[in-house]
């Protein structure tokens, strides 16, 4: 795992990242991680096993979000500029060709924005526990009574206060992540959580990580970046999940044209974003419903979403081997391993090849 600091992506502002798996021609699969907010990059899928990325020839790349970690500050945020920043810093790092993208939580807005603006960069996209905006105008009303239940009442005051009052988020920032007294995770990000989730909170590992993850993530001590994401989280994203939805769009000039292309392929066109795309939902989840995950499956009907009984919010995504192989074998089908070994293979065939070639001529001669 490779930590490399100071890529030039936002104007004159810099991003820190994480690159682990294999390196450049030696990793088939480019896989690149967004998570929530207040994870910073080397967080990417946590505790995934090296071997694993060598197996199935992934390059994993995570990267901090502006102003987070050793990100430097966007100046003007949005989702637009976000999915900007990402493209920017996969080719910066001499990412060419398509790639695919995780998005975990809250980070998924992110992923969702990069498809919307730069479908031709992303070869398919994959989000775990996926968190949409709470007050999106186009769940139906059972999919947004189910979501906010979850909640404690804290969470939905947070959220109330993001929309409205977005100023005075700062004041409750500094009494609790920023703080330094990160005990009690569920109690300072005001979660309510399942079974499972509540015993991998309890597990020194998770413990560990995750303090050092949110030490790390806030340690620039300002509050702007994470006003900005929670802003960005229940404000209008500028786009609908509906947009992903593969559908027929016609060019029609008047009734007889739009006759016409009922039965003319030629004036049609398939829109959307026409790659794959995989949810997993864990039906204990309480940070991000069944009900969001329901609702995605409703607005886009192509994508494939994966309930998964008893899990959580964390407890699918954590050091979690099985989960992580399950991820990577819906996503890549068989392990396809390392090129170098391929290329390696092939040109040991070409010289041995050669070789009896010019065995065989040398024989002939001799004969002559």
């Amino acid at each position: 795992m490779d930590e490399i600091r100071g890529v030039p992506t936002w104007q004159e502002e810099l991003a820190s990242l994480v690159d682990a798996g294999l390196r450049y021609d030696g990793a088939p699969i480019d896989l690149t991680a967004v998570t929530e907010s207040a994870s910073k990059r080397s967080s990417g899928i946590p505790g995934v096993k090296k071997s694993l990325l060598v197996e199935y020839g992934v390059r994993l790349v995570s990267y901090d979000l502006p102003g987070f970690g050793e990100s430097d500050p966007h100046r003007s945020r949005n989702l637009s500029s976000s999915a900007s920043d990402l493209i920017n810093l996969a080719a910066a790092i001499g990412i060419d060709e398509k790639f695919w993208l995780l998005g975990y939580s809250t980070g998924s807005m992110h992923t969702w924005a990069a498809m919307k603006y730069f479908p031709e960069k992303i070869a398919g996209a994959a989000m775990v526990a996926p968190v949409i905006n709470p007050y999106e105008p186009s769940m139906a009303k059972e999919e947004m009574v189910k979501t906010w239940e979850q909640w404690l009442t804290k969470r939905k005051f947070m959220y109330f206060l993001a929309r409205r009052f977005p100023a005075l988020l700062p004041f409750f920032y500094r009494r609790s992540f920023l703080s330094g007294k990160l005990d009690h995770l569920d109690q300072w990000m005001s979660l309510s959580l399942g079974e499972k989730d509540k015993l991998l909170l309890k597990d020194p590992t998770f413990q560990e990580f995750y303090q050092r993850n949110v030490e790390e993530s806030v340690r620039q001590g300002i509050t702007k970046p994470f006003v900005e994401e929670s802003v960005l989280q229940v404000s209008s994203w500028g786009f609908t999940l509906s947009e992903f939805r593969t559908q027929k769009k016609c060019t029609t000039n008047g009734v007889l044209s739009w006759l016409m292309s009922m039965y003319s392929e030629a004036e049609c066109e398939l829109v959307g974003f026409r790659r794959p795309i995989h949810i997993w939902q864990g039906m204990e989840d309480r940070v991000a419903p069944p009900s969001m995950s329901n609702y995605i499956g409703r607005m886009i009907p192509e994508a494939t979403v994966h309930k998964i009984p008893n899990e959580g919010h964390f407890s699918f995504f954590y050091f979690c081997d099985e989960c992580h192989r399950q991820i990577f074998y819906a996503l890549f089908g068989e392990p396809k391993g390392q090129l170098e070994k391929v290329r390696e293979t092939k040109e040991t065939l070409v010289e041995t090849e050669a070789a009896h070639k010019d065995t065989s001529a040398a024989t002939t001669t001799t004969k002559e």
